[in-house]
């Protein structure tokens, strides 16, 4: 009987301890980084009344006989289980999630591990735990913002209030594309040199800026022509001479009018008519001009005819009608035709004669107003020349900067002879800047303008300052693009490896470097055909003097600090520890815990590459009791310890009844 009351007793104990543990639970239902804790229970001791019997031949086995004397707590565990995340804006306070611990220690190398993250800064601007003061452990970052690989794990201290040393620009970063296709080289005449030229307009094609001086050789074109013969008398003994516009066609003894006309370039022969005795000099001239292609007219008192098209007699010809002329006595003519009177003709056509095509070549000197080598020219070539349609004649020139060009010359072209026509070409230039800083901190304003090369593909560039700096070499340079846009080369005249500026204000020289990105790639800057350019500086390494004003802290704890300078540079890191077995660590109280010999050697190292976690500023860790399962746990547990108490009243109950028998 006795073995029911301690039997009974135990389970009241062990009970009244799964409570005290459902009690802390719900006690800690709001700390941050709180892990639930559990109850197991196990059955105590076994008292064996009789073994286990072998089965015989006879008969079969028989099982042992055992009597338990109660139970007894198994483990008390610590449910490592994920919290959820409270936002709370302040930078300091952190959480983790995923597997790991803070590393909290003193100055006596004693270590402690926890995941409630509220911590903050002290008057030495360590990072602690406010309620502890132990120091929040992480490694240094070296005064370039690297996390050295020997670094030790220490105090996290940061140099709020301290100032960060000015660092001198040494590279200046390029990126985006500089349009191929682009053009501002409008076109102006600068010297008519004798040529005839009385406009220039529009903009060279490829556009690079320059002079082009261009000599025009050889000649114009010719119109064919034909001359009318010069007359003697009339016949009568009145001397005619010269014509006159106002000379009868009769009084010149001409009195065939049906048979005059011309053949214009080998097309059908186009007759006069209307014409007669009294028609004069002036309406047979518009009568012809009322043929296509030709004009007549009266030059020094003889009949010309004039193909209206300039060029070679073989392309641009006319061709009379068959005359026929009868002389008087007095040597006169005194009858024929129009034909024959006029031009002399006896019984013939006449051809006209004297055209020729145009003998001028315009060859173009062009100096380019800025390059180096290869593209500081001067590159010859030989322009265009452009026909009038209606006179034959040369008026103008094309081909100017790759075309794009008009150049006009109203009253024909003219051999320059000694004058060169000079026409002068805008540089297609883009630019763009950047401040740089010297050795001392101070500012300077740096900026690199680009024009197009004479060599395709290729830009050439310069660097200038806007204040009384000094740039003693590199300031000039170019940069070449492949077929595809990509990058071919980036280089700097004269042998230099960057821009080398005295600052003159008493800091060092300044050594500036570009990068234009990786050669045969688009990384960098690039030479498309885009419609506009972008090409800028996006970026440069130096700074002037700051003060570190506030933190940042990213997800594998790296502190960034920002400082008024507007440089962002790691300050130090903060180190995560794990274990192999979680649930083995001991409890330190204040929400902190230590390794024990079931738990492992903390392994330290960083979140979300050594540790698989990451760290969430300004958010805390919440507690991972469940209210809904503790309350349950609770109501199972006071059943348990309700049943127990049972037992213990039925026992004595029992031995009441026991001890009345003897009554």
């Amino acid at each position: 009987m006795m073995a029911s009351l301690y039997a009974g007793v135990s389970g009241l104990k062990n009970h009244q301890t799964k409570m005290n543990v459902i009690g802390n639970n719900i006690a800690n239902v709001n700390t941050i980084g709180f892990k639930t804790g559990r109850v197991n229970f196990q059955e105590a001791l076994v008292q064996s009344f009789k073994g286990a019997g072998r089965p015989s031949a006879v008969s079969g086995g028989t099982n042992p006989i055992q009597l338990g004397l109660g139970m007894q707590v198994a483990t008390v565990d610590n449910l490592f289980l994920q919290g959820g995340l409270e936002t709370t804006g302040q930078i300091t306070d952190m959480a983790i999630q995923g597997s790991g611990f803070f590393v909290l220690g003193d100055s006596n190398g004693n270590k402690f591990y926890t995941r409630a993250g509220s911590f903050g800064f002290d008057a030495d601007s360590n990072l602690v735990d406010p309620a502890t003061g132990l120091y929040v452990l992480g490694k240094m970052a070296d005064s370039a913002g690297n996390i050295p690989s020997l670094a030790t794990t220490g105090p996290v201290t940061l140099p709020f209030g301290q100032q960060d040393p000015a660092r001198a620009t040494e590279l200046v970063t390029l990126a985006n594309n500089l349009d191929s296709s682009a053009t501002d080289s409008i076109a102006r005449l600068t010297d008519a040199g004798g040529s005839g030229v009385t406009s220039v307009s529009g903009t060279a094609t490829n556009g690079i800026g320059g002079t082009h001086s261009i000599v025009i050789t050889g000649n114009q074109a010719i119109s064919a022509t034909y001359t009318g013969s010069t007359l003697g008398n009339d016949g009568s003994g009145n001397v005619i001479g010269a014509l006159g516009l106002t000379t009868t066609l009769g009084s010149l003894g001409i009195t065939d009018f049906t048979n005059y006309g011309f053949s214009v370039d080998g097309k059908s022969t186009q007759i006069i008519s209307g014409l007669n005795a009294n028609s004069t000099i002036s309406d047979l001239i518009n009568a012809t001009n009322q043929i296509d292609g030709i004009t007549a007219e009266l030059v020094g008192g003889q009949l010309q005819i004039t193909r209206d098209k300039a060029g070679a007699d073989a392309d641009y010809n006319f061709v009379s009608t068959t005359g026929t002329v009868t002389t008087g006595a007095g040597g006169g003519a005194t009858s024929g035709n129009v034909i024959g009177v006029l031009f002399g003709v006896n019984g013939a056509t006449f051809q006209s004669s004297g055209g020729a095509a145009t003998t001028y070549i315009a060859s173009d000197t062009f100096t380019p107003e800025r390059g180096y080598g290869a593209a500081a020219g001067p590159q010859i070539t030989t322009l265009d020349l452009v026909f009038d349609q209606i006179t034959g004649r040369v008026v103008g020139l094309n081909g100017l900067g790759d075309g794009g060009v008009e150049i006009e010359a109203v009253n024909g072209l003219t051999a320059t002879g000694a004058n060169p026509l000079l026409i002068t070409t805008d540089a297609t230039m883009h630019s763009t800047s950047i401040n740089v800083f010297d050795s001392l901190g101070g500012k300077h304003t740096l900026s690199i303008e680009f024009f197009k090369s004479l060599v395709p593909n290729r830009w050439e560039w310069k660097v200038n300052t806007l204040g009384n700096e000094g740039i003693t070499s590199g300031q000039t340079g170019s940069v070449s693009f492949n077929a595809d846009g990509s990058l071919n080369a980036f280089e700097y005249f004269g042998g230099a490896s960057g821009v080398t500026i005295s600052p003159n204000n008493g800091a060092e020289n300044m050594t500036v470097a570009f990068s234009a990105g990786t050669v045969g790639n688009f990384d960098g800057l690039t030479g498309f055909s885009s419609g506009t350019h972008t090409a800028s500086i996006i970026g440069q390494d130096g700074y002037g003097l700051g003060i570190l004003e506030k933190v940042a802290i990213d997800q594998a704890g790296n502190i960034s600090g920002i400082f008024s300078n507007g440089v962002t540079r790691v300050l130090a890191q903060i180190m995560l520890a794990d274990f192999t077995n979680q649930a083995g660590l001991r409890k330190a109280g204040r929400s902190m815990y230590q390794p024990s010999a079931n738990s492992g050697e903390a392994v330290e190292g960083v979140a979300g590459s050594t540790i698989s976690a990451q760290i969430t500023s300004g958010a805390l860790e919440s507690s991972s009791v469940d209210i809904a399962q503790e309350f349950t746990n609770m109501i199972t547990t006071q059943r348990g310890f309700q049943a127990n108490a049972r037992i213990i009243t039925t026992s004595d109950d029992m031995l009441d009844e026991l001890v009345n028998l003897k009554r």
